[in-house]
């Protein structure tokens, strides 16, 4: 399983909880900031993998852009090198640059899409010939309420994200017939992306403390583990619900 944004998050609780269940995780994360744009570090990656691999899970880190499709190229490479197979790709990598659109810089947009946009082409794009060939994949992917419903100050964000969600509909209908598979998540949770929007008055703050207690990193990683289980794939086309296990 590659896991994009693999060191914070929600990214973070879907490598520790793919890997104890048994999954094989290559674990990216550039290891920058919320904003994207600096140079970033191998550590944060390595850091996960690194527990894993000290509770008796396998697993390896890679830190390379999600933006660089030459890098990205590598990434299933370096899994099947080292686990001898690829099945699954859970991505939610992702930076923020909120701004008001008629105040948002050409840079700023750009930067937000070619993260996200860009990004979840990038692994796909990376891995789909590879899924269609062995005819077995998943992906889980990550769109937002942002686009889907809308917030003030995320034009960038929310065009990407409802980006996303077209994307991994199409990669459903088109991969049907080779056993590929493709969900997209929005999920609510507290990550350190969502900390750094501004709040505006103290009933908002109040807001956020609940948010922060309520809706934890590790709810909507353990769907997207299961919506990645290879039992998912046994389960189509069945009147009667399956349970889900982890895509290994």
């Amino acid at each position: 399983m590659l896991v994009t944004g693999g060191a914070n998050g929600i990214g973070r609780d879907v490598a520790l909880i793919a890997a104890r269940e048994g999954a094989k995780v290559l674990v990216n994360d550039l290891g920058g900031g919320t904003r994207g744009g600096d140079e970033g570090s191998a550590g944060p990656a390595e850091a996960v993998a690194a527990e894993i691999r000290a509770g008796g899970g396998q697993a390896i880190s890679n830190s390379h852009s999600v933006t660089d499709y030459d890098a990205v190229v590598d990434m299933p490479e370096q899994a099947l090198k080292t686990f001898g197979g690829l099945h699954a790709v859970i991505n939610p990598a992702g930076i923020l640059r909120d701004g008001m659109f008629h105040k948002m810089s050409h840079a700023d947009w750009d930067v937000v899409l070619d993260v996200h946009l860009r990004g979840t082409y990038n692994v796909c794009r990376a891995t789909i010939e590879l899924f269609r060939e062995q005819q077995d994949g998943a992906y889980v992917l990550f769109s937002s309420t942002s686009g889907l419903i809308g917030n003030v100050g995320q034009t960038n964000y929310g065009a990407a994200k409802m980006g996303i969600a077209g994307l991994s509909r199409i990669l459903a209908l088109e991969g049907a017939s080779k056993h590929v598979r493709s969900n997209v998540l929005a999920p609510g949770a507290w990550t350190r992306l969502v900390a750094t929007v501004p709040v505006r008055d103290e009933e908002a703050a109040k807001r956020r403390e609940q948010m922060a207690k309520l809706m934890p990193t590790d709810a909507p990683a353990k769907l997207a583990v299961a919506l990645a289980s290879p039992r998912r794939r046994r389960c189509r086309g069945r009147s009667s619900p399956c349970r889900a296990t982890t895509s290994r």
